[in-house]
């Protein structure tokens, strides 16, 4: 049996990748949410403060995952330049917020596809996508890494076209039903900057940092990338790139396109202003590629996640089974009990909505801004611990700039999103359980793993000079 990874990904496998774990159905759905609450102008402020703080994580995890290409990432970053409680806590917390989602997206397939098939039950796609996307995980890398090359390609280029045809519209190059003249910005501000008080605009900005998770899949790959060196900073920057110009561009024209009072912004803005431009089809279309968004985003998160399983195992903290790799390097027994949490978690959706399944997905949004200021932290002790032993920044083959004012940029700001939390009444209730989740964890791994495995001072703070 092979224990190693296969290292097969290239630089736009990575991208692809991570955009496959960004690009769900948030951009295609809750951002008319945002604008008709915010305002197009602060969503779009909230969106440009989310690309500032995932571009200086992805700054931070570059460094990481240049000079140690792994395949546990910010796990073992974590647990090295922390400590293990920290990256036990990290590791749960990352498969934690991968599985439950598997649940939601399991059943809004389902439900999306009793558009074209009503006859057929939700439980029925359920298990036919399942089954898609665990071969998508179980044959080998490289059939993964094309299969979410392409459906998340699928959502990259929807999403070019719509833009291309919204700012035809915005000019008045494409006509627009109901609408004589171009209609330019003027529906921007049509209620005023911010018709819901700054307040709103500061609770965007929690939703569009949760918008851009999914980014830090790139240090995931890590192990199993193809010249990591090479490739890794290029998917960092091309990654932050599209991901900037797609999301922001999508608001733009969401905004300049829809009256801030349209009841399309709480169904599909997309649907609504293809229909108007005179696509024929648009909602059977933005059917199609809603479900594919879906797909990709399970396919990456049973990626991501099921690494995380193996990098326990890897460091002693979940039974030797999950460490297990196949003849071609996959961590199976991982890809199974992330399916298996998945339809726990679709189960607790049908028949513990309001307790179990409320406490799972509130824990999603605290999860998120927990690992990336994980990635910040690990990044600052990193440096530090690298200049110790002896090691000279430049040496470094890819170097977090303006150090040390981007990690700790990137820990205050986390701190910051996870104090404003506690101020938005839906996601309150996150915070409460992500900390008591926290404390379980870390109190676990103290009590009862800690002295287990006896961690050395060498073993986390070894740096390859």
């Amino acid at each position: 049996m092979n224990e190693s990874f296969v290292r097969e990904m290239s630089a736009k496998h990575l991208i692809m990748l991570s955009l496959g774990g960004v690009i769900g159905t948030g951009i295609f759905l809750s951002t008319g949410y945002l604008i008709q609450t915010a305002g197009a102008v602060g969503t779009i402020i909230a969106y440009a403060v989310g690309a500032v703080l995932v571009s200086l994580v992805m700054l931070c995890l570059g460094e990481l995952s240049v000079h140690e290409p792994n395949t546990s990432s910010f796990h073992t970053y974590a647990t090295k330049y922390i400590n293990p409680g920290a990256g036990f806590l990290i590791a749960w917390l990352y498969w934690l917020t991968w599985t439950v989602s598997l649940g939601s997206q399991f059943i809004t397939i389902g439900i999306l596809m009793k558009r074209w098939f009503p006859n057929i039950a939700i439980w029925v796609w359920c298990l036919i996508f399942v089954m898609i996307i665990l071969l998508s995980n179980i044959i080998d890398i490289r059939w993964f890494s094309v299969s979410e090359f392409w459906m998340s390609f699928i959502k990259v280029i929807a999403l070019a076209i719509f833009l291309i045809l919204g700012v035809a519209g915005i000019f008045g190059i494409l006509p627009i039903s109901n609408t004589n003249p171009a209609p330019f910005f003027k529906e921007f501000t049509a209620n005023g900057v911010f018709p819901s008080g700054v307040g709103a605009v500061f609770l965007a900005i929690l939703s569009a940092n949760f918008a851009f998770s999914g980014t830090e899949l790139i240090g995931v790959a890590a192990g199993e990338t193809d010249n990591p060196k090479k490739n890794i900073p290029k998917a960092i920057i091309r990654t932050i790139v599209i991901l900037v110009v797609l999301f922001i561009g999508t608001i733009i024209v969401i905004g300049a396109l829809l009256p801030q009072s349209s009841a399309a912004l709480k169904e599909s803005p997309f649907t609504h202003i293809l229909s108007s431009l005179g696509i024929p089809y648009a909602a059977d279309i933005m059917n199609f590629i809603l479900i594919s968004a879906i797909l990709s985003g399970a396919n990456s998160g049973v990626y991501g996640a099921s690494r995380m399983l193996w990098s326990m195992s890897n460091a002693g903290t979940l039974p030797k089974i999950f460490s297990k790799l196949s003849k071609r390097g996959l961590p199976i027994y991982g890809l199974f009990l992330t399916i298996l949490g998945g339809f726990l978690s679709l189960f607790s959706s049908f028949y513990a909505a309001d307790t179990v399944y409320l406490a799972l997905v509130s824990i999603s949004g605290f999860a998120v801004v927990a690992v990336w200021l994980s990635i910040g932290w690990s990044q600052l002790n990193f440096r530090k611990q690298y200049i110790k032993n002896g090691g000279k920044v430049a040496d470094l083959s890819y170097k977090t700039p303006w150090y040390p004012i981007v990690p700790w940029l990137v820990i205050i700001l986390c701190l910051i999103s996870m104090v404003g939390i506690a101020f938005d009444p839906s996601q309150r209730i996150g915070l409460i359980i992500g900390v008591i989740f926290c404390g379980v964890c870390y109190g676990t791994h103290e009590l009862f793993l800690k002295k287990k495995f006896n961690y050395s001072e060498d073993e986390r703070s070894d740096i390859h000079v």
